[in-house]
């Protein structure tokens, strides 16, 4: 349950730091918000593993980056526009 409460708390902080850096208004509620720092943080440990099998929780600057890089992939797609 503690592992739970953690992923959505550093979801929200993650989501936010990660809107707040994208340039330009990025439009979502609080859950998108928890939902993009956690989806940031699973990108940003997929990329740091480079497909070996001890898969980690990326730190903090590199789970904004992926969060970033999931935001700039949605407005691509024209998701949420």
């Amino acid at each position: 349950m503690i592992n739970i409460i953690g992923a959505i708390i550093s979801g929200l902080i993650i989501g936010a730091l990660a809107r707040f850096f994208y340039p330009g208004a990025v439009q979502m509620g609080w859950i998108a918000t928890i939902l993009l720092g956690i989806g940031g943080s699973l990108l940003a440990g997929l990329a740091t593993s480079r497909g070996r099998g001890d898969f980690h929780r990326a730190g903090c600057l590199a789970s904004v980056i992926g969060a970033i890089i999931l935001i700039l992939v949605g407005r691509l797609l024209g998701v949420g526009s």
